[in-house]
């Protein structure tokens, strides 16, 4: 009987009808227990009939409708410290660079650097971190592929904002049972390389199935319904899709509607910027049956976006499969992409027309400032991590009726995933996530280190060096007047 239910005692706290699932490890029944309680696996003690329960082995006896008790609280209890506190002002300069510590890395556990640096990425949106810090399973299925992934996912956020190098092993189980593909072994029995742009995609997926949007308090209740999740409220666009006859002008267009989690920029001899990759797909000519005409007919198909999502993912269409060699060779091609991103040309007219009251705020905002200095310095800046969800001090960058949306179509680059190496089966993945206006943190696995702006636009390709595969743009935020 590998999957039964259980009752857990948590101090005062009973959590009847709890599935476990013996032919999954126990860490990711830890994994469900932290969930609901909030208590870090490493420290739970969980205990039926005087035994232990291990990370990795079902060493007790389980069966349906055991109780079992579940020792361990959430946060440690404050020691006294040992030493006198010292201010940053009295320390020396390598005392000062020790107490500034750098973010959490991640532990690479044999070609798993794609994970390592999707989730860099991914926690460099705070509206994600918050939604996964009060993601709480609802009961009806708790051994599902997205609960596990989405409870591995909190998991590793909240060890993550302890400042240390993590091992993701949960995550990395847990997308494994998901997505057996990334579980595969080479001869020598480590993992093989993984595309991390499909491991982001899963990850999006799992995440999508079980994050409740956020409703907004001032929207009338039938708007709140407008989004299922809130992967799609703050990640996912809307495209107009129009079909018209080339050859049959009085033939009526025909209007659809596409959802999308990610823009494609793809590479051809004549792409050079991002913004032309983008527009050189969504506009395409193809042959089908015209009703009008009785027979095959050129149409011509346009892509045009109807809603913008806060965060704008981009994916750079780098690998292509040749089959002689049986690999999805690189595009080495140098792409330039920006900084600071106007989305405005892909919108529809309708589309442009609800973005351009808050791009004039933005131009009444320049108009302002005495010189070119400060506009660089003031307007166009990117906040902190710690300002940027400070609504005091910005400007609300989505529309009224519509939370997670982009309201201006201007956004600003937020992180950047690289690869380095020939063909997406080998090679190496890095994460380089924006801290402030011109500082960034580079994510090689466990080793972090600070770049600036002017490394990270050398990322466009054009060599054997890191190539931008991936780029995640945030909304820019206009200060407050």
């Amino acid at each position: 009987m590998p999957s039964f239910k259980v009752k857990v005692k948590w101090g005062r706290e009973l959590y009847p009808d709890i599935d476990v699932n013996t032919d999954e490890e126990p860490i990711l029944f830890k994994a469900q227990l932290f969930a609901l309680t909030g208590v870090q696996p490493e420290r739970q003690k969980i205990m039926c009939k005087g035994g232990i329960l291990k990370d990795d082995e079902w060493n007790l006896q389980l069966k349906d409708g055991a109780v079992v008790l579940l020792l361990g609280s959430k946060d440690k209890v404050p020691e006294v410290p040992q030493t006198p506190i010292k201010f940053i002002e009295d320390m020396n300069d390598a005392e000062a660079a020790t107490a500034m510590r750098l973010p959490a890395g991640l532990t690479n556990l044999g070609n798993t650097c794609y994970m390592n640096a999707t989730v860099q990425c991914l926690r460099a949106v705070p509206e994600l971190r918050k939604a996964l810090e009060k993601f709480q399973p609802d009961g009806s299925d708790a051994s599902s592929y997205a609960f596990t992934i989405s409870s591995a996912m909190k998991i590793v956020f909240a060890q993550m904002e302890k400042g240390t190098t993590i091992t993701p092993i949960v995550l990395l189980q847990a997308l494994h049972r998901a997505s057996p593909q990334f579980a595969q072994t080479g001869e020598n029995g480590t993992y093989r390389q993984q595309d991390a742009n499909e491991c982001w995609s899963e990850i999006l997926k799992m995440l999508q199935q079980k994050l409740k949007p956020i409703n907004q308090e001032s929207v009338e209740v039938n708007e709140k319904k407008k989004h299922n999740s809130f992967i799609e409220q703050f990640f996912g666009g809307t495209f107009e899709v129009q079909m018209t006859a080339d050859e049959a002008p009085d033939e009526p267009a025909t209007v659809s509607t596409e959802n999308f989690l990610q823009l494609s920029c793809f590479i051809s001899m004549e792409v050079k910027y991002m913004q032309s990759g983008l527009k050189s797909k969504m506009k395409e000519q193809l042959v089908k049956n015209s009703a009008t005409l009785g027979r095959d007919a050129h149409y011509t198909r346009t892509y045009l976006v109807s809603r913008l999502p806060a965060y704008l993912t981009v994916q750079f269409v780098r690998f292509q499969y040749k089959g002689k060699e049986g690999i999805n060779a690189k595009v080495l091609k140098d792409i330039k992409f920006p900084i600071d991103f106007d989305a405005f040309e892909l919108c529809t007219p309708d589309l442009q027309n609800k973005l351009c009251p808050m791009r004039s705020k933005f131009k009444d905002h320049e108009d302002k400032k005495v010189n070119v200095v400060s506009q660089i310095n003031k307007t166009a800046k990117s906040p902190d991590v710690d300002e940027e969800n400070d609504e005091n001090k910005y400007e609300q960058f989505w529309f009224d009726d519509d939370l997670g949306s982009n309201n201006s179509g201007y956004y600003t680059l937020k992180a950047v995933l690289t690869h380095k190496g020939r063909s997406s089966s080998s090679g190496h993945y890095v994460a380089w996530v924006r801290s402030n206006a011109d500082v960034w943190y580079k994510f090689d696995d466990d080793d972090v280190t600070s770049v600036t702006t002017d490394e990270i636009l050398r990322l466009s390709g054009g060599g054997d060096w890191h190539c931008a595969y991936v780029l995640l743009y945030g909304p820019k935020r206009l200060e407050k007047c």
